[in-house]
């Protein structure tokens, strides 16, 4: 009966302390660690951008290549980004709300600057061809080949879209009835209004 007592003491006198140790541990943690390591404010890698932030996991892979699209006469949206640069990740549900209107009408061709190889760049069928070392590049190219739109950096969707309507030989934004776009994740709400 004795040894007995003295192991229920012994448990007692070293579990508690382990198990307040382990509790401290634990709180420490969780409150140091952040809630969420993906963010559109920052320049680290989250994955794909246009799942993550523009709620089109479809774009990527782009389902046409350039060489096809020029062949085809169908106008084409090339899009360099990175997936690690806050620019595109920010960009990204512009070029989402782009392709919901006009996604059937025109390829949307993202390209990572990644996968462009030097020798890409005098073939103005390689997208390489028309990147000019910045990132986000908008570049629309019309059915005949020719560059209709070509801007460094965040595009606003009506530059765009203005691009657009020209190349479709569409009535301007102030002659035809207002686009709505609707609300893909709580990223691009305030695009909306």
């Amino acid at each position: 009966m004795i040894h007995s007592a003295l192991r229920l003491s012994w448990q007692r006198i070293c579990l508690a302390p382990l198990l307040a140790l382990f509790v401290i541990i634990f709180s420490v943690l969780m409150i140091a660690t952040p809630t969420a390591l993906a963010g559109i404010n920052d320049d680290n890698f989250d994955g794909n951008i246009f799942a993550l932030y523009g709620g089109n996991g479809s774009l990527v892979p782009a389902r046409v290549k350039l060489v096809d699209s020029l062949k085809g006469s169908k106008p084409a949206l090339l899009v360099f980004f990175v997936d690690d640069s806050k620019d595109c990740k920010q960009f990204s549900t512009v070029v989402s709300q782009l392709q919901a209107f006009y996604g059937r009408a025109a390829n949307f061709i993202p390209v990572n600057v990644d996968s462009i190889f030097a020798a890409n760049t005098d073939d103005p069928t390689k997208p390489g061809y028309y990147y000019q070392g910045v990132i986000p590049q908008t570049v629309l190219i019309d059915q005949e080949g020719q560059v209709a739109f070509n801007v460094k950096g965040q595009a606003q969707f009506e530059q765009i879209d203005d691009a657009f309507r020209e190349v479709f030989d569409l009535l301007p934004r102030s002659e035809s009835v207002e686009l709505k776009r609707r609300v893909v994740n709580e990223v691009n709400i305030e695009l909306t209004n």
